[in-house]
């Protein structure tokens, strides 16, 4: 009944009235039914409430139960059938055999020994006859199958010979990604010493940095104080330098007259003369100093 139950499927909640009452044929029908399986097992059916619903369930229960119970009985009938044939056919090959003297009382052991390997491995093979042909077809179909599971078996060898490998490359690199790993929890305290330590020199020169911006502008107020402009570069300076050079070769030769002066002769009228001409000359040479200078600035604009 438990089998039975088990191959229904969950029956639609249906009304099992017509016009308005139960369908007092169904529940009779039920009835019987369950009175047939609950005697079957030798028990009385339990009292409860029929309801339309539960009415539904059993019917429908109750029609696949005879429905299977009709088919097995239909099996069973077969195989009862063919059973008395395959008796019938045992008996008459008996009577051959024991006619021809060959009962199975009278044949040595071996014989029947062989004839009993015969019948198994006629069995196994799922072969109705112990001809020759139907022996070799059976070894061909188990010779196919059987190449057919070496052919399985050689890819999953293969296939597993791959995960095997797979799996060997897997633990060896996570082996060194272990190792790794140590390593680099090894060096974490270190790191982070050397990030103190760079940490604490960032903040010096950020401190320098601050240092350094004021001298700078230390510096930049100091040079507009004494009136230097971006015009007078390196390269200018190193011009005027070239023509002080100039100039002081010019002049050295009017200084050192000058300085000679102590040796002037003694008439006041030609020292007189002397040191306006060395004036004059100087004069001339201051001149030309400025224009130089001049014309350096003229240039650099």
């Amino acid at each position: 009944m438990n089998e039975m139950i088990s191959g229904v499927a969950d029956p639609v909640a249906t009304d099992a009235t017509k016009g308005g009452g139960f369908d007092a044929a169904r529940i009779a029908e039920v009835k019987a039914w369950l009175a047939a399986q609950f005697d079957a097992v030798g028990k009385e059916v339990p009292d409860f409430e029929y309801t339309p619903r539960s009415i539904a369930h059993l019917y429908n229960l109750a029609t696949v139960s005879q429905a299977k119970t009709q088919a097995a009985n239909i099996v069973a009938n077969d195989f009862r059938q063919k059973a008395a044939e395959y008796r019938s056919q045992a008996a008459r090959i008996r009577e051959i055999l024991e006619s021809v003297g060959l009962a199975q009382e009278s044949m040595p052991s071996n014989v029947i020994a062989s004839a009993q390997v015969l019948a198994n491995v006629a069995n196994l093979l799922n072969i109705r006859d112990t001809e020759l042909s139907s022996f070799l077809v059976a070894m061909g179909d188990i010779s196919l199958r059987k190449t057919g599971v070496d052919e399985k078996r050689a890819k999953v060898h293969k296939e597993s010979k791959t995960l095997l490998e797979y799996t060997r490359k897997a633990i060896a690199r996570l082996t060194y990604l272990k190792r790794t790993l140590a390593q680099l929890e090894d060096d974490v305290a270190p790191c982070d010493a050397q990030i103190e330590n760079w940490k604490t020199n960032l903040g010096v020169m950020a401190s320098k940095e601050r240092q350094y911006m004021q001298q700078y502008n230390n510096y930049k107020a100091l040079l507009n104080r004494v009136g230097y402009t971006p015009e007078i570069n390196h390269g200018v300076l190193v011009e005027m330098a070239e023509h002080r050079k100039d100039l002081e070769k010019k002049t050295k030769p009017i200084l050192d007259t000058l300085r000679s002066y102590q040796d002037l002769p003694p008439d006041k009228a030609l020292a007189a003369l002397a040191i306006e001409d060395k004036k004059r000359q100087y004069a001339a040479a201051e001149k030309y100093l400025e224009d130089v200078l001049q014309s350096a600035l003229a240039t650099s604009d």
